[in-house]
């Protein structure tokens, strides 16, 4: 989320170029599902900017806003983390894993059956699905994103992991003071952080080795 429009169409469209300069230097069939992860993150900023041009509301750019930031990153993450990662470092994001898979089918089962609602509140946007078993979901999906990343085996993900639950209290926190919202900031970090990792991939060909931040 950014804190208009604007600031979400310029976001998006730079954390899009990021991705593309990922996917292009990816050697590594397995590596390419993270390097596409800023296209995603960037797609989702556009989506929200349209969200913001409508004044909110229930229209498919809300849904689809939805459909992405909460079924979709609950899978993609983890997985993108267990095709990258070499098969003896696996059974770490294994769970997180089986936790996004699990917690994606609630969630989509959520957002089929339930009106998802836009708010513009000032500088923020609130979306209000109602989930049931919130604080079960909220967990599940933490554990599959954050998680994954923390449990990977690679120092560099690790780091983005941490990067994703510092980034993610703070902006919770913002957001529910209806300051601002300042997810963009952390997706265009999120995704530099992933170009970064693509780059060092590159540099040894793809093999796998931990190293620091």
């Amino acid at each position: 989320m950014c804190w208009s429009a604007t600031a979400d169409l310029v976001a998006g469209s730079a954390i899009a170029c990021v991705g593309v300069a990922c996917v292009a230097r990816v050697r590594r069939v397995g590596d390419l599902p993270l390097a596409a992860l800023p296209l995603l993150l960037g797609a989702h900023q556009l989506i929200e900017a349209r969200v913001w041009q409508v004044g909110g509301g229930s229209g498919p750019a809300t849904v689809a806003w939805a459909v992405i930031a909460l079924p979709v990153l609950a899978v993609w993450v983890p997985a993108a983390v267990v095709c990258a990662v070499p098969r003896p470092a696996r059974r770490g994001p294994v769970v997180p894993l089986v936790a996004g898979v699990l917690t994606a089918v609630a969630l989509t089962y959520a957002i089929a059956t339930r009106t998802v609602r836009a708010e513009i509140r000032g500088h923020t946007v609130g979306y209000v699905i109602g989930l049931p078993h919130g604080d079960v979901l909220i967990a599940g999906y933490l554990l599959a994103t954050v998680g994954a990343l923390l449990l990977s085996g690679d120092d560099w993900l690790r780091g983005l992991g941490l990067l994703a639950a510092a980034g993610a209290l703070v902006c919770w926190a913002l957001w529910r003071l209806e300051f601002v919202s300042t997810w963009c900031a952390v997706a265009a970090v999120s995704s530099v952080v992933v170009f970064g990792w693509v780059v060092r991939r590159a540099r040894v060909g793809g093999r796998y080795h931990a190293e620091s931040v």
